[in-house]
This record gives C-alpha cells, structure tokens and sequence, in this order.
C-alpha cells in the first residue's frame, strides 16, 4: 500500500474513533426544483401505491418512478460532460467518443469514489454578506484571501467547496437560475487559481460554478472550459453549506461516490463533510 496513503487512511480511522459530524452538503430532490434549461428536469411519481395490490397475508408496497436530467439537483460532472474544439479532456474525439448513445470515455462511472481532503473557502463572508450580489465574478484574489482567512488551502488530489451564500434562493427557481440578473460564480482567472493546486474536483452552491453575468445566461462557460476540458477537474454545482457555515472548522474529510451510470455525462450526488468534534 502507498505510504501517504496508509497515513491518510490511519488519519481518517483515528478521526472516527473521536467522533465526527456528519455534515450533508446536498440539496434535496424534490418535482419543481431549479433547473437549467440545458437539462431534463427531475420528476418523481409513485407508481404503485399501497394498496393497489394487497398479498394475502394483509401486506403492501409502494415504489416510484424517477425520471431525471444526469445534472440536476447536487450533481457532478463527468469529464465528458463539455468539449472545446471537439476535443474532451485528454483530446479525445467528442464525436467519437458519444457513438451509439453513450460515453466510452470519461462517463460519469469513471470518476472514482472520493475520501479526501475538503477546503471551505467562504466568500461571501469574505466580504461581510449573506449571499454575493447577482453576477458577481470571484476572483483569484478572493479566492487567495479566503484561503488566507481560513488557514486553509485547497490541496492536491482534495476538493475545495467555494460558498457564494446563492443556495438562500433555491426555494425560488426563478430568482436562483438568474437568468435577468446574473448569478455570482468563479471567473477564469480564479479557476485558473485553483487548477493551480492540483485539486481534484470543486463544488460551489450554484447551478453552474462560474460566473454568470446579467441577461448572459449559459452562452460561454470558459471555467467549464479550464477545469474539465485543460486539467481534467471536476464541478459539484447545487451544493447546500448550511451546516458547514458558521462552523470554526474549515478543513474536513470530504466523501462522494458517483453513481455507476455507464457512458453518462453526469449525476446527481450526495456529497458529505466529515468535521472532528
């Protein structure tokens, strides 16, 4: 076994024999949550409910159907998910690589399960604020004096979760999609900034990571572009920092196991913060 990581692993378990908040950092799916148009919505029915069909001893079941989007709700990105040039990450043929209907390179089950370093980086404390004001860019700057604040970098091969305060809107689809007056996110410089480190994946709790100005909508998403396309790193959008705001600790054990959806661009998650009391 790789010494670093019979150390990390050692690390963890003594961690677990102190005690650990559990922290859940998603959103709940739910019919009606925000979507973007670029994507199938999320939808849930029951199909059978109790009582449709009685057994003779008196019992009953229910189950549902589920139809959703592979980004919808908290989810992650495949690195097949964006293109640049008609090249994926690694310069792999996006026309080749999506024949008969799925992804044979870089699908979502590729991604392997994630126990690893995890960094808060808080900017809309940052800047005294609730929530960052509609399209505002965070920048490399923003991003170094968060860390600074924090005593705290992201690091190689963890994950670094940037709060824009933005979740605050997610019971309203309308207000949280932002389509009129922008939603704050990163800007290319500042991915650039996290690239940088190493990391190897980022979440923020927005519907698209990066910046997104007034009336622009998703027309150019160059974050998207550096971090899955350039250096293969991938985004955890919709995320919820409630429990992890506020809290004295912004370094933690971060955990999230993809689903195993062959050839899918994406998948909703349920991503977990692992904070020592």
């Amino acid at each position: 076994m790789n010494r670093s990581k019979a150390r990390n692993d050692d690390a963890l378990l003594a961690a677990v024999g102190r005690g650990v908040d559990v922290l859940d950092l998603a959103q709940p799916l739910a019919n009606g949550i925000p979507c973007s148009p670029n994507h199938p919505g999320f939808r849930m029915a029951l199909a059978r409910r109790h009582g449709d069909m009685v057994r003779a001893d008196g019992g009953s079941s229910a189950n549902e159907i589920i139809m959703t989007g592979g980004h919808v709700g908290t989810h992650i990105d495949a690195l097949a998910h964006v293109s640049q040039d008609g090249r994926l990450h690694g310069g792999w043929d996006s026309a080749q690589a999506q024949q008969g209907g799925l992804f044979t390179v870089h699908g979502v089950e590729t991604i392997e399960p994630m126990v690893c370093h995890g960094v808060y980086l808080d900017i809309a404390r940052l800047h005294d604020v609730d929530c960052l004001p509609a399209g505002y860019g965070i920048t490399a700057q923003d991003l170094a004096a968060a860390a600074d604040r924090a005593s705290a970098e992201p690091v190689g091969g963890g994950v670094c979760l940037i709060n824009t305060g933005w979740s605050r809107w997610w019971p309203e689809p309308e207000t949280y999609l932002g389509f009129a007056t922008g939603v704050p996110g990163v800007t290319a410089e500042a991915a650039r900034w996290l690239a940088d480190r190493g990391i190897r994946a980022a979440g923020t709790d927005t519907t698209a990571f990066e910046q997104i100005p007034p009336g622009r909508g998703h027309a150019i998403m160059p974050v998207h572009r550096i971090l899955l396309v350039e250096h293969g790193i991938h985004l955890i959008e919709n995320m919820r920092f409630d429990e992890l705001s506020g809290r004295e600790s912004t370094e933690f054990t971060f955990v999230l196991a993809p689903l195993k959806i062959v050839g899918a661009s994406g998948c909703p998650v349920r991503p977990l913060a692992l904070v020592g009391r």
